[in-house]
């Protein structure tokens, strides 16, 4: 693996340890208390994070193989979501911890096997009107988003760290 790979690993896996840490010291309180920047609850951001950032592994592997990203427009990204907030509204931590556990080892797992060449791959994501490397795709959704959520999840509780 070489230095480039192993250095996004190490940062996506701190990123899931740091947040599998938020989830764990949430209260049942914290758990219900809603995020002003998405408008839902502590519970389902986290849900979204674990299930959705960690689902774009795909993304990720269809441009390693030089496959088309299908569309993706802003409204299409507000309408799932918006239905995965419905669909998740009462998630539990456990059931989140699990997602952060599984997907987030088999998205660094996945990294792990990525060469530099690979890492530098890029597909058009019509999100942004323009190619996307897959390092760039795995750093915006990932650590920059899931981030944000993070940040926005620790301001409903009142934190700025754990």
């Amino acid at each position: 693996m070489s230095q480039r790979t192993k250095e996004l690993v190490q940062r996506v896996t701190a990123f899931n340890n740091g947040f599998i840490a938020f989830v764990e010291n949430c209260s049942d309180e914290d758990w219900r208390k809603v995020c002003s920047g998405e408008g839902w609850t502590v519970g389902v951001v986290a849900h979204h994070v674990a299930a959705g950032h960690f689902g774009a592994i795909d993304l990720v592997r269809m441009i390693v193989v030089g496959e088309a990203i299908p569309e993706i427009t802003m409204e299409t990204i507000d309408r799932m979501n918006a239905q995965h907030a419905k669909d998740h509204a009462h998630c539990t931590r456990e059931e989140v911890l699990g997602l952060l556990r599984e997907n987030g080892s088999a998205f660094a797992s996945y990294l792990a096997g990525l060469s530099e060449a690979d890492l530098d791959r890029t597909g058009y994501l019509a999100l942004i009107g323009g190619d996307v490397s897959a390092q760039q795709l795995i750093e915006m959704v990932i650590l920059q988003s899931g981030g944000e959520h993070l940040d926005s999840m620790k301001a409903a509780n009142g934190t700025s760290s754990w």
